[in-house]
This record gives C-alpha cells, sequence and structure tokens, in this order.
C-alpha cells in the first residue's frame, strides 16, 4: 500500500530529480521514494546502533586500551 506526501524542495533540487528520473527512465515518485527509503534504512541504522552504544557505555563496557591498540596496529595507524 502506498500514500501520497507532500514535500517542498528548492526549483533546483526539483529540476534535478526531474533530470534524474528521466536519464532512469522513472518517474519522479519513483526516485524520490527510493531516495527516502535509502535515507530512512541508513538513519534507522545508524541511530539503532548508536542507543545500544549507549546501553552498552551505560553498563561500562568499554574497550580496553590493548583492544584500542590491536585495532590501530591492524590498520597501521599510530594512537595519539
Amino acid at each position: 500500500m502506498s500514500a501520497t506526501v507532500t514535500i517542498r524542495l528548492e526549483s533546483e533540487l526539483k529540476q534535478r530529480l526531474e533530470q534524474l528520473a528521466e536519464s532512469m527512465q522513472r518517474s519522479r515518485s519513483f526516485v524520490a521514494a527510493q531516495a527516502i527509503r535509502d535515507f530512512v534504512d541508513l538513519n534507522e541504522w545508524q541511530v539503532q546502533e548508536i542507543e545500544q552504544a549507549i546501553v552498552e557505555a551505560n553498563r561500562g563496557e568499554f574497550a580496553s586500551d590493548q583492544d584500542v591498540a590491536a585495532v590501530f596496529d591492524k590498520w597501521g595507524v599510530r594512537g595519539g
């Protein structure tokens, strides 16, 4: 099921959306819905990860100095 949503766009962004939709041979609505879907997916994931990290931090679950150093070594980064 789908629902209608009205949004305001700057005229330049609307024009870019129209050009992109045309080049993809898709409707403006399809392209906008896909962009919103991708944005929501990404941001939901980030918020969930942050919330989980806060729960862990509140429990006192932190990486040890040795754990951090091992990750830095793995990636060839020198810690401060």
